[in-house]
């Protein structure tokens, strides 16, 4: 029986058998290790990153004593659900990640992160609830996940289509939006993938050949 430890888009939890591409932590334990059942809060803190599922050979009882373990599709899904690269495992990735919010005139100064995670935490969540931020689809770069009536699931922008996502990959692509969509993806986030920031895509991801 799977964990429910897989994060939607949303950035709620979810059990599923799907192995995703990269690890992810909020800032500590936020689970009950003798239950480990699906819990009612969903962080630790306002730290929400995403790591690779390997590194320097640690090993971890998943939601045991620890952190709570959280698994993504792909960096798009987390992003989508307000995480940033972590500093440690993904130095390179964040030091991208924070040099395109620069780029983008996000901040007037380079940033330290905590001062991202306190911008990311007032813009993805609105108490135990997913903060939609409703945005014109032109204005929206690849890599940034939204809602659309013509899909039950979110989906992920890139290029002229619309990707469905699961939690195992993306499904046939429809074609990107007009008007207004809710976006998932915070604007803090939003602003490093139109200045720069390019998202580990999980494989399943496939543009229609002309």
């Amino acid at each position: 029986m799977p964990l429910p430890n897989r994060i939607r888009p949303d950035g709620s939890l979810m059990a599923d058998p799907a192995r995703g591409l990269l690890l992810g932590n909020r800032g500590g334990r936020f689970h009950d290790p003798s239950t480990r059942a699906l819990p009612r809060r969903i962080q630790a803190s306002r730290q929400w990153i995403c790591c690779v599922l390997s590194f320097k050979g640690r090993r971890r009882q998943v939601w045991g004593t620890g952190y709570t373990e959280l698994f993504f599709c792909d960096e798009v899904t987390a992003l989508a659900a307000g995480h940033r690269p972590c500093m440690e495992c993904r130095r390179a990735d964040a030091l991208a990640y924070r040099e395109a919010l620069v780029r983008g005139h996000v901040f007037a100064h380079t940033p330290l992160f905590p001062q991202i995670d306190a911008r990311l935490d007032a813009e993805r969540r609105d108490g135990f609830l997913k903060r939609r931020h409703l945005l014109p689809a032109w204005s929206l770069p690849d890599g940034a996940m939204v809602e659309i009536a013509e899909s039950p699931a979110p989906v992920a922008l890139r290029g002229d289509y619309a990707f469905p996502w699961s939690p195992a990959g993306y499904g046939a692509p429809l074609p990107r939006p007009q008007g207004t969509v809710a976006v998932l993806t915070p604007p803090t986030t939003l602003a490093a993938l139109a200045n720069g920031y390019r998202p580990l895509w999980h494989t399943t991801i496939h543009e229609p050949a002309l």
